[in-house]
């Protein structure tokens, strides 16, 4: 009975969320175990052979970011860390035919659909057992209040920008005005691809998609200016959006180099094509 006593106490430990947020200095660190504190799906499950289990983060941030003269594309690491300690990790590590070089890479979730076992709360697992977003975390915003009356914060950028859910102000300047859905201004280009899987651009590929300036609310980083209820006098912020990019690609501020040793710098995503995904074998 004993043993017995023992091991439900180290289960209920090792699956338990742990998150530590403050600032010290110039800096917000963000230590967690990367456990979700919501309900997820079967893991390993279809399109995902992997278990989740507890990861050591220690993650840093600026605790007053500014903007660069350049803005910086995301590459194979986490963009960002919700406040529940649960990276938001957009990227995969599939490209079509498996040929890196090929230049098309596949996307996670392609027009709302989703595959490589992504689960209710648009997340799924690596080989490392690191439980990570590729969108929206659904039950986390909910918790918060997320139903479309107000601004909700859902975690922080690895340039130390704050990321919001999908709604804000209609005026971003003016808290008192109407809450809408933040809509990207990322497109799907017309025509067809040509070369690689060919076949016409379907949102299946990171490729697919063009920025049209004006087309949303929100800029090439998936973000604007404005204020928000934790930053009253304005700051620029990022938006987790409907669409594409869903968690932005790119940022505005200076990535901190914790994130570069997070999971996504690692790699070890999930292996092989999406299901049923242009023209992908």
């Amino acid at each position: 009975m004993t043993g017995i006593a023992i091991y439900v106490v180290l289960l209920q430990t090792s699956t338990k969320n742990e998150v530590k947020i403050e600032v010290t200095g110039e800096y917000r660190y963000i230590t967690s175990n990367g456990m979700p504190d919501h309900k997820t799906g079967q893991f390993p499950g279809n399109g995902n052979p992997n278990a989740i289990s507890p990861q050591k983060y220690n993650f840093r941030v600026p605790a007053h970011p500014k903007v660069a003269e350049t803005t910086t594309e995301l590459r194979m690491q986490d963009f960002g860390v919700a406040i529940n300690g649960v990276p938001f990790d957009p990227g995969t590590a599939e490209w079509w035919n498996n040929d890196r070089s090929s230049g098309w890479h596949w996307e996670g979730v392609i027009n709302g659909v989703k595959y490589l076992g992504i689960d209710l709360n648009n997340a799924h697992v690596q080989p490392t057992g690191a439980y990570h977003y590729h969108a929206i975390p659904i039950d986390l915003v909910k918790r918060f209040g997320g139903d479309g009356s107000k601004m909700v914060l859902i975690g922080w950028a690895a340039d130390g920008f704050p990321m919001y859910g999908t709604f804000g102000y209609s005026d971003p300047q003016n808290p008192k005005s109407s809450i809408k859905t933040m809509k990207s201004s990322y497109r799907l280009k017309p025509g067809t691809r040509p070369n690689g899987p060919g076949g016409a651009y379907d949102g299946s590929f990171e490729q697919d998609w063009n920025y049209v300036k004006g087309s949303g609310d929100l800029d090439d980083c998936n973000g604007r200016f404005g204020v928000t209820p934790e930053f009253p006098k304005g700051t620029y912020y990022y938006v987790v959006s409907e669409a594409y990019p869903w968690i932005p690609r790119k940022y505005r501020g200076t990535m901190d180099d914790s994130f570069r040793r997070g999971p996504g710098a690692r790699g070890g995503r999930p292996g092989g094509p999406p299901p049923g995904g242009g023209g992908g074998n």
